[in-house]
């Protein structure tokens, strides 16, 4: 029966996965213009995390690729609150975090990723971080992006958010999340398997 229910968790994921990449992912005129104009004023707020950077530059790429637009869109509804943090000189692209205060409120309670979850006999979460990211269309951050993050702000005071863990701990069973307490940045460990209601995963897109 366990096995069965591994089967069609694994067979659920694998044909949604798919669909999505068949499906164009585009959104509507008019929630296009919600989203830009959502964008635009959290990135006036927050200058401090691109000083060097004009908006309808930003814009200007954004409006010519609507698929990345689907994916800030997909950020935004589940509570990350993306902003512009980087540019890349080499490639010409904007590089876009979550920026919520907190870990995304619409990612919380899920295991680091597919083998962790399986791995759970009862109490399974409805998802995990790695395929969630994957799905969504963004990267999950790595250690070193997660602390350059905060140096752009307080994040995680309450939460944490998983990280990219490296092979030779995930093949242990480990994984990794950040958080910040005490005003330090900290970075420590789980059981791939374990799920939170006040963890989720932070991502970056680069568009």
């Amino acid at each position: 029966m366990f096995l069965k229910r591994r089967y069609n968790k694994r067979l659920k994921f694998i044909q949604y996965h798919n669909m999505s990449k068949i499906n164009k992912k585009e959104l509507s005129a008019e929630q296009v213009q919600e989203l830009l104009h959502t964008l635009k004023v959290r990135f006036e707020k927050n200058m401090d995390r691109h000083k060097s950077i004009e908006w309808a530059k930003v814009e200007e790429r954004l409006v010519t690729r609507p698929e990345k637009l689907w994916v800030l869109d997909e950020m935004e509804v589940t509570g990350g609150e993306p902003d512009v943090v980087d540019y890349d000189k080499k490639t010409g692209e904007y590089i876009f975090y979550d920026c919520s205060a907190e870990s995304p409120k619409g990612r919380r309670s899920i295991c680091y990723d597919l083998e962790g979850l399986e791995s759970r006999k009862e109490h399974q979460p409805e998802n995990n971080a790695v395929d969630m990211a994957a799905t969504m269309g963004v990267e999950l951050l790595t250690e070193e992006h997660y602390r350059f993050l905060q140096q752009l702000g307080k994040f995680d005071t309450k939460t944490s958010s998983w990280i990219v863990t490296p092979p030779e701990i995930r093949k242990l069973g480990g994984a990794l999340f950040g958080d910040r307490r005490y005003d330090h940045v900290f970075v420590y460990h789980n059981g791939a398997q374990s799920y939170y209601a006040a963890r989720a995963f932070r991502g970056l897109l680069k568009v």
